[in-house]
């Protein structure tokens, strides 16, 4: 069991480490320059795809922007230097940008992969520490990591200089998603799977069609029966207009005396709560648990209000949503 003394000296390395990183982003903020809108562009403008690749801890860093990249609209795939030699050079081509991380500049594994984007005119950007490297020396594009201490006393492990790396690849890939007004559709598209698809979906990915509907004229005796059918505990009331109206439970506690002798129009609740398709589920559920109700119709815009869909909670919350 550790002593208070261990435990406090272990909170204030945690503290000198973020606080080194957080001092070299901030450096990386203010060292940014005309190579950054440079590189940008040429990984907009590119045919192919960006090809990102790096050695070592640089070479986990590279996978994590081609994943970033992806994800976010940018082509792009990671390619591991040593294998690169080994055949993986044909995942290149023509058309493609390279983007190379090396901290040093002077990863030996990455000479034949930067050969090979010389030899085939690949537009190649560099990440690195030292301009004069031998990587920066051969980009078309470089991009100087600021000079800035490794989190740990000696120096030798890949701490502040990878955390800069990477947020340079986040910065890169924002820039480019913002430039094509990428959405959260199309970002639903690349993550299908998970809480993220999930929070994504709409309300038509959810929501049901066979729809427990009535006219206003209706006689609530026939109305129960296609609301008791449906099993949503609500039914819609609609006319040539669109949905006009909806019965609820609490509706029908309302008007217990005499139910039978009613009409839907006479029972219903006007103008009532609805969402339309291309809502986002999890505004629905926003909807439901401020009106604190369980079913939300889904409404067309398009053609005059009429209900396509009901979306109920329990679809929503098995889906992960709520």
């Amino acid at each position: 069991m550790l002593n208070r003394m261990d435990q406090n000296k272990f909170l204030s390395t945690g503290r000198r480490v973020v606080t080194r990183e957080a001092q070299a982003l901030h450096l990386l903020s203010s060292a940014l320059d005309d190579s950054f809108g440079q590189a940008v562009e040429m990984m907009l403008g590119a045919t192919g795809r960006v090809i990102v690749s790096g050695m070592g801890k640089s070479g986990h860093i590279a996978r994590k922007i081609a994943a970033t990249f992806a994800s976010t609209g940018t082509p792009a795939h990671f390619v591991h230097p040593a294998e690169a030699s080994h055949g993986d050079l044909g995942m290149m081509a023509q058309g493609d940008v390279a983007l190379v991380l090396s901290n040093s500049g002077e990863t030996a594994e990455l000479a034949d992969l930067v050969a090979y984007t010389r030899r085939f005119g690949i537009s190649l950007i560099g990440i690195a520490s030292r301009r004069e490297s031998t990587l920066l020396t051969q980009c078309d594009v470089c991009l100087v990591l600021p000079p800035a201490d490794e989190a740990c006393e000696q120096g030798i492990v890949p701490t502040t200089s990878t955390s800069m790396s990477l947020a340079l690849g986040d910065a890169m890939a924002i820039a480019m998603m913002e430039h094509r007004e990428f959405t959260p559709e199309h970002f639903r598209q690349f993550h299908p799977g998970g809480k993220l698809g999930a929070r994504l979906s709409k309300a038509a990915d959810l929501m049901h069609t066979d729809l427990p509907l009535v006219s206003p004229d209706t006689d609530m005796g026939e109305a129960l029966l296609v609301m008791s059918q449906k099993g949503f505990g609500v039914l819609g009331v609609q006319d040539e207009t669109g949905l006009i109206g909806v019965v609820t439970d609490g509706d029908l506690r309302r008007n217990m005396d005499g139910l039978l002798e009613r009409t839907a129009r006479e029972v219903m609740t006007a103008e009532p709560t609805t969402i339309g398709p291309d809502a986002l589920a999890e505004s629905a559920v926003a909807v439901m648990n401020e009106r604190r109700i369980t079913s939300l119709f889904v409404v067309d815009p398009e053609s005059s209000r009429n209900a396509v869909g009901i979306l109920h909670v329990h679809d929503c919350l098995r889906a992960g949503i709520g």
